[in-house]
C-alpha cells in the first residue's frame, strides 16, 4: 500500500509585501468551512492575530502559521515583509518547526 502523500495547495495568493497587503487582510475576517490556509513569511515578519479566542503569533520565515476552517483572524506587518498564502482542501502537514 503507498503512504498518503501530503495535502497539496488548489490555490495560493500572490506575494505580497507591507505596501501590497491588501486591507481586507489587515482586519478580522475568517477562512471558509472546511478551507485551511497557511501563512508563509518568505521575508521579514508578521503578526498573525486570532480573534477567538485572542492569540497573537509572530511568523517569520521557517515559521509558518497555519489558519484553521472558519478561525476568525487578521495580520499586522511589523515593517518590510513578504508573504503569500496557501489554501487547502484539508489540513495540511508540516514539520514541528514550521509550526507558528
Amino acid at each position: 500500500m503507498k503512504p498518503s502523500a501530503a495535502p497539496e495547495p488548489y490555490r495560493s495568493t500572490p506575494v505580497f509585501d507591507e505596501a501590497t497587503l491588501p486591507a481586507a487582510l489587515r482586519r478580522a475576517h475568517r477562512t471558509k468551512a472546511g478551507v485551511w490556509g497557511v501563512i508563509r513569511v518568505l521575508q521579514g515578519e508578521l503578526k498573525l492575530c486570532f480573534t477567538e479566542p485572542p492569540e497573537t503569533k509572530l511568523l517569520s520565515p521557517g515559521a509558518d502559521g497555519v489558519l484553521e476552517p472558519d478561525q476568525s483572524h487578521f495580520v499586522e506587518t511589523e515593517g518590510p515583509m513578504r508573504m503569500q498564502i496557501d489554501f487547502y482542501t484539508q489540513a495540511p502537514q508540516l514539520a514541528a518547526s514550521e509550526e507558528a
